[in-house]
């Protein structure tokens, strides 16, 4: 598994949502930087602490002229059943042959009370409007992850 750095281009993609509707890198980034996360499944407690964390948050992040979609290998049924239950204001997308979690080189060996198996790495990557990554967040806890990229975010904007 070899994991995107900053400075890389990130993989341009197009993804069914959880309404089926086809969404593109290429169309965000136009407009607005994207922190593109990936999460293992659907409906499982720690994507679920992660995802409502981003919820809870949506307004500081658009704020920062930032977008958020989530990305598993679940299909779109499973997203809109996730969207729903927990009330998500983003857009989650289906990579189930995860062909864009392998470009984004988060796709690999996993090991779990005593397993392996190939699975999706939970790392988030803040893509620009030029289509390169800026950011690569990938220490944090799930119930953590949405302020880590608030305070990269509110940090990198005070730089400017």
């Amino acid at each position: 598994m070899k994991t995107l750095t900053e400075g890389q281009a990130a993989p341009k993609f197009e993804l069914l949502n959880q309404a089926q509707q086809t969404i593109k890198l290429t169309d965000l980034i136009k407009t607005h930087k994207v922190l593109v996360y990936f999460y293992p499944k659907a409906l499982t407690p720690g994507c679920t602490t992660q995802a409502c964390g981003l919820r809870d948050t949506i307004a500081e992040l658009e704020a920062q002229n930032t977008k958020v979609v989530g990305i598993s290998p679940d299909q779109p049924e499973k997203l809109a059943k996730f969207v729903d239950k927990h009330d998500l204001n983003f857009d989650l997308l289906a990579d189930p042959d995860h062909a864009v979690a392998d470009g984004f080189g988060v796709w690999g060996l996993k090991k779990f009370m005593g397993k392996e198996y190939d699975g999706i790495h939970r790392i988030s990557f803040l893509v620009g409007k030029d289509g390169n990554v800026e950011h690569v967040f990938n220490k944090f806890k799930t119930k953590d992850h949405h302020q880590v990229v608030l305070d990269y975010l509110t940090s990198s904007q005070d730089r400017e």
